[in-house]
């Protein structure tokens, strides 16, 4: 663990899993011994392309029989009806962000209700060994302690952040990352490319958790570049930098965190069912504007330094030229194409300002409930 000093605060910084690569699943599979007393948390292609017969006497649940889109409290309550009388004693999650999020939740000795779990009115404590494996290049999941659901009662995103949700194993697999179609690596690399440079601007970064921020802003940039150069199949040459940075940058936000632009994203993702990334790329550069404008002089002439020795522009024009070439990933649509409605935006604020309150705390500066309304209001 590395702990800094810096202006009173202590920043510590930890990654808990074993992280392991293997070049091919059949390796993992033989190391980790997968069979009975096992629980798998999959998708049904994932399985057939990569895991059939290599599991035999676990339970393998496929996570696409439950619920289309983004996961909800409702899924996890129809998994565990499934799951409960089984008994076993390792959690493997194979699959993209929704899957290792749902899994982690499954190695807690008391899963449901799920809302009282998420608001910690149950006492958590993990009972089950829990090995993540990403299929995906975007979230992080697999190093980080937190899991995201749509609470549908409470009509937004939440997140549980507590140690017990860490995995024993992170597992890379880049084989694993062939068959993803090129609007998921868009909108899980994105997600990435935020979560490096949210972390970044947290001022619970540190010398420690900048550095992988940068090694995964400076390989996602650099593999967007190919990418816009050469075409949407370039990406395959490249799928294990991304594989990479995307756990560079789950490192960097599970010690510094998240801030603005994934609090606002949430309403928008559980309402109009976007993409997660997708949800993020909308809000991205509105908050970064917002920043610029509020407290120019500080950290954001760093990150902008930074963008602008890799987008070769000058920082005055940083924002412009990283939307140009991240519209070769994602072309950025106005809030109101997705269907948000203007007087939506009221509700929108107010449920980031009353329930994202852990994520709002690591913004670079302060975001008063009227800079939020104006960064959507731009936005829209």
């Amino acid at each position: 663990m590395y702990v800094t000093h810096k202006e009173d605060a202590v920043k510590e910084f930890k990654v808990v899993p074993i992280i392991r690569q293997y070049e091919e699943s059949k390796s993992f599979c033989e190391d980790f011994a997968i069979g009975r007393g096992d629980l798998v948390i999959t998708s049904e292609s994932t399985y057939y392309n990569y895991f059939e017969n290599q599991m035999e006497g676990a339970l393998v649940i496929f996570r696409g029989n439950y619920q289309k889109g983004e996961p909800s409290d409702e899924m996890v309550e129809k998994i565990y009806e499934d799951v409960k009388d089984y008994t076993y004693r390792r959690v493997f999650a194979i699959g993209g962000g929704s899957v290792l999020d749902v899994a982690k939740l499954f190695a807690l000795r008391t899963i449901t209700p799920v809302v009282d779990l998420f608001e910690k009115k149950i006492d958590i404590k993990k009972t089950k060994k829990l090995i993540l494996v990403p299929t995906t290049c975007g979230t992080g999941s697999e190093v980080t302690n937190i899991s995201i659901l749509e609470l549908k009662s409470r009509h937004t995103k939440m997140g549980l952040a507590v140690d017990e949700l860490y995995a024993d194993y992170a597992v890379l697999i880049p084989e694993l990352l062939n068959n993803l179609p090129f609007s998921f690596f868009a909108t899980s690399s994105i997600d990435a490319l935020i979560h490096a440079v949210e972390s970044y601007m947290s001022p619970k970064a540190s010398l420690m958790t900048e550095i992988y921020s940068i090694k995964a802003i400076n390989i996602i940039l650099k593999g967007y570049q190919i990418i816009a150069k050469n075409g949407p199949e370039a990406r395959k040459d490249i799928l294990t930098d991304f594989l990479i940075a995307s756990t560079y940058a789950g490192i960097a936000f599970g010690n510094a965190g998240c801030a603005a632009v994934h609090a606002m994203s949430y309403p928008l993702g559980s309402t109009y069912h976007v993409p997660h990334g997708e949800a993020n790329y909308a809000i991205f550069t509105g908050v970064y504007y917002m920043y610029q404008k509020l407290q120019p002089v500080g950290k954001i002439e760093e990150l902008n330094k930074i963008l602008s020795n890799l987008l070769e522009c000058s920082t005055d024009t940083v924002y412009e030229k990283l939307e140009e070439l991240l519209n070769h990933i994602i072309q950025k649509k106005s809030l109101r194409e997705y269907g948000m409605k203007k007087c939506e935006i009221a509700d929108f604020t107010n449920i980031v300002m009353t329930e994202q309150g852990r994520l709002m705390a690591n913004n670079y500066t302060e975001l008063s409930e009227r800079c939020v309304t104006d960064i959507y209001e731009k936005l829209y």
